[in-house]
């Protein structure tokens, strides 16, 4: 099951696992995407069969509809992918009390539902996958970020305390922490910065290359592979870890 599916990292991270023969179902909350995009996905081994469900995480109500669902489609997941759009920048003292618990629950309280849901199922089979796509800013804030900041830290270490509990079943809890990506999710915190600073597309794009020693941005299929190789079994004894695939932009180990 792929998160936030219908673009972005998620469909990458969608893409690639069903190139290499996985089943997906994809979780995203528009409907004729998410049609579209399943009837798009590879199929390249026989019976390999894809699905999807829709809901909006701002509705909690919406995500507890989806685990009855997987409950009662009688499928089980090897493999989890927690992917969220991000929570609007801005800085940390002009964030409202609204926007710090939305993202709390679009983030941290989704993905403790969804794995509540699928668990059992990988304890059953003795292997799982969950994976969380996050942020480098994980280990180093990124100035005009406030909220996100802090939630993926949040949902950061949510899913380390999830790894010691769960490894023992021979399942594994990674996050994976994206650098500046080629999304729209990206696209748009340019062309914000440059109409508060009132600077062009073009500048601060060229700022935010200068920080990164790669001297590009990366792509969102660099993300996926990164994803693919901590579901595979050669990724068995890799759990709790965060894995930056930033290009080199960040200055800690």
């Amino acid at each position: 099951m792929v998160c936030g599916s219908t673009q972005g990292i998620g469909r990458a991270c969608a893409a690639e696992l069903a190139h290499l023969g996985a089943s997906v179902t994809l979780l995203a909350r528009n409907v004729e995407r998410l049609k579209a995009e399943a009837a798009a996905l590879p199929r390249s081994v026989p019976g390999q069969e894809h699905h999807y469900f829709a809901a909006d995480f701002t509705s909690m109500d919406a995500v507890r509809e989806v685990c009855r669902a997987i409950g009662e489609s009688g499928r089980t997941y090897s493999v989890l992918v927690n992917n969220t759009g991000g929570p609007a920048g801005g800085p940390i003292t002009e964030a409202t009390e609204e926007a710090f618990v939305g993202a709390f629950r679009a983030h941290l309280v989704a993905n403790q539902m969804l794995t509540q849901a699928v668990l059992g199922g990988m304890k059953g089979q003795k292997y799982g996958r969950i994976i969380n796509i996050l942020s480098t800013s994980v280990k180093a804030p990124i100035p005009g970020l406030g909220v996100s900041n802090t939630i993926r830290a949040a949902v950061a270490n949510w899913a380390k305390t999830l790894a010691g509990e769960v490894g023992g079943h021979g399942i594994t809890v990674n996050n994976v922490l994206p650098g500046y990506t080629d999304t729209e999710r990206l696209k748009a915190l340019i062309n914000a910065k440059a109409q508060k600073s009132g600077q062009s597309v073009e500048a601060v794009t060229k700022e935010m290359l200068a920080t990164i020693p790669a001297g590009r941005l990366g792509k969102a299929e660099e993300i996926a592979a990164a994803v693919a190789f901590l579901a595979s079994p050669a990724a068995a004894y890799i759990n709790g870890i965060n894995l930056p695939v930033d290009g080199g932009r960040l200055q800690s180990l």
